[in-house]
């Protein structure tokens, strides 16, 4: 397994940041990905690229530049999986139109007052998403959905996701938008993100900053590593306040969407990519990227023709804690999870809803994730 930090800006990367589109960052991988393999006398091996958040983005995408190839000794690319991706248009349909259904849905955990609840209710029937959802998430989809700019300073009235994000930290200081169902204290992170928020408890240390990490990995002593880029690493379109403005969700990068393009050629060139989402997750919320694939053409059709339904179940035991499940006169209880997701399966497509999950899902649902995996790599049919 390979994990690499990409775009240049990124954590230790020291390049100058250039590049504008998703296919220049491709380019630059894929020209990297050879040169690795040279190095260390790799070929012919069988590729998956994999990804999680943004990278819904990047692996598309250099996967399609692996398929463009056309050269199996380096590049025989063999499958994919994104997890809470952005593949649509995120800012938009993943997050505002999906946003009060998944409040109503959490309610429970965030906890907000009547008026809260009415004044959500009524932004998303007045701003329109509402008939978005129940126009286009439906299976078959009835057409393409149109193309929406979200303007943050227009629109601002609309912004119900952000509305959201600010009354639950009000509600609970803890609240981690990537993992609804957590409370305080601020849980200690050895990479100084638990949450939206950045924090490094005193006396602790972000891990990749450490002066003996860095020398172990050799990895410069002088960057100051950090989870999220402080300086945008996309400059596409006009620079405002030391941030760029061009591309779909305005945010520097020109690149379509994945839906677009890209994200079908993969599903097509290699019939085994999983998109997977954790339905705590506040982010990227489960309808919204549901709703991103009824919006892609792939293998001939639009979006699923028939509404995911088959149960996931994991029959695996708990591997992780037994022996402290044991130790506390537990021994057996932390049996098999049974029923913790949805799958559905179109033309190449694997489509998984995972329970009791926020964003990270491996590290929340590592047993529904290492059956992702399976799939991914074929060993077994179904999820």
């Amino acid at each position: 397994m390979l994990w690499v930090e990409q775009p240049v800006g990124t954590g230790f990367s020291i390049g100058e940041v250039t590049a504008k589109t998703q296919e220049e960052t491709a380019q630059d991988f894929i020209k990297f990905f050879k040169n690795f393999e040279t190095t260390f006398g790799i070929k012919n091996y069988k590729i998956y690229v994999t990804g999680e958040s943004y990278a819904g983005r990047y692996v598309p995408y250099i996967s399609a530049a692996m398929l463009n190839q056309k050269d199996k000794e380096y590049y025989d690319l063999s499958g994919a999986l994104v997890y809470d991706p952005c593949i649509g248009q995120f800012d938009y349909t993943q997050e505002e139109v999906a946003a009060v259904p998944f409040v109503v849905e959490n309610q429970a955990l965030l906890q907000f007052n009547a008026s809260f609840l009415a004044q959500l209710e009524s932004l998303d029937k007045s701003c329109g998403y509402a008939d978005v959802r129940e126009k286009y998430l439906t299976f078959p989809p009835p057409g393409n959905q149109p193309a929406v700019f979200f303007n943050y300073t227009s629109e601002a009235n609309c912004d119900v996701f952000d509305m959201i994000d600010n009354a639950a930290l009000a509600n609970n200081p803890c609240f981690d938008i990537y993992e609804v169902n957590q409370q305080c204290p601020l849980l200690w992170d050895v990479l100084s993100f638990p949450t939206q928020l950045v924090y490094t408890p005193e006396g602790a240390a972000t891990y990749f900053n450490r002066s003996d990490v860095k020398a172990a990995i050799h990895a410069p002593s002088y960057v100051d590593w950090a989870e999220c880029a402080v300086n945008p690493v996309f400059i596409g379109g006009v620079e405002e306040d030391g941030y760029y403005n061009g591309g779909p969700e305005g945010e520097g990068d020109l690149s379509a969407d994945p839906i677009q393009h890209v994200l079908p050629q993969v599903i097509e060139g290699t019939n085994r990519v999983l998109v997977a989402n954790g339905d705590f997750d506040m982010i990227i919320i489960t309808n919204g990227t549901l709703l991103s694939i009824q919006n892609m053409t792939w293998n001939g059709k639009l979006g699923f023709q028939t509404q995911p339904s088959t149960p996931i179940v994991i029959t695996e035991p708990d591997l992780q804690y037994e022996a402290v499940f044991a130790a506390n006169g537990y021994a057996g209880v932390d049996g098999p999870q049974g029923t913790m997701g949805v799958q559905h399966y179109e033309r190449g497509l694997m489509w998984a809803e995972t329970f009791l999950s926020g964003h990270m899902q491996p590290e929340f649902q590592p047993r529904v994730t290492y059956r992702h995996l399976e799939w991914v790599l074929g060993r077994v049919n179904a999820l």
